[in-house]
């Protein structure tokens, strides 16, 4: 298992465009990818799973993969959250 925990600096938190942008590159890996939050987790591949866990800025989150992937999924995961300024 491969993570990182960041916090959330987007104003409005991981809100449906963000999320949009996480489901979509998670996707992209056959990785088993979870998002925690506090005591709530989710499928990082599912956008409702995302916006369920209602995360707001400021809010620390952690991103975890598991699977022969696993390194390039959290690699590239966060790189996208970087360049679109949610982390």
């Amino acid at each position: 298992m491969t993570s990182f925990t960041a916090k959330v600096i987007d104003p409005v938190g991981l809100h449906a465009r963000p999320a949009s942008v996480l489901t979509k590159e998670a996707s992209k890996f056959a990785s088993e990818i979870k998002i925690k939050s506090g005591e709530k987790e989710g499928n990082l591949k599912s956008i409702m799973n995302v916006m369920a866990l209602a995360v707001k800025s400021g809010a620390e989150i952690t991103i975890e993969a598991s699977g022969d992937d696993e390194k390039e999924a959290i690699a590239a995961i966060e790189q996208a959250m970087k360049d679109n300024s949610i982390i």
